[in-house]
C-alpha cells in the first residue's frame, strides 16, 4: 500500500489566479520524504464551500495558541464577552 500524505506546503501562500480563483499549495510525501509540489485551484464558490464547511468542522473547539487571528473571539469595547 503506498503510504502518501497531502498537505499543505507552509512555506508557500494561497493566492489568487487570473480568473479569480484561489490556488491552495501542497505538499506530497511518502514516508516523511518530499516527492513533490501541487496547487488545490478553486473557484470562488468552492472556495467558499471549503471555508463554510471548516467553520462548522471547528465549531466548539477551542483554537490552538498559534491560531491566526480570524480564529481568535473577538473583543468589542465597552461590550460584554460572551
Amino acid at each position: 500500500m503506498m503510504d502518501l500524505r497531502i498537505s499543505h506546503a507552509p512555506e508557500w501562500k494561497v493566492r489568487r489566479l487570473d480568473d479569480g480563483g484561489l490556488a491552495l499549495p501542497l505538499q506530497i510525501s511518502r514516508g516523511g520524504q518530499l516527492l513533490g509540489t501541487a496547487e488545490l485551484r478553486l473557484t470562488l464558490t468552492a472556495a467558499e464551500h471549503l471555508h463554510a464547511t471548516l467553520c462548522y468542522a471547528l465549531d466548539g473547539q477551542s483554537p490552538p495558541t498559534a491560531a491566526p487571528d480570524c480564529r481568535k473571539p473577538i473583543r468589542y469595547p465597552g461590550r460584554r464577552s460572551g
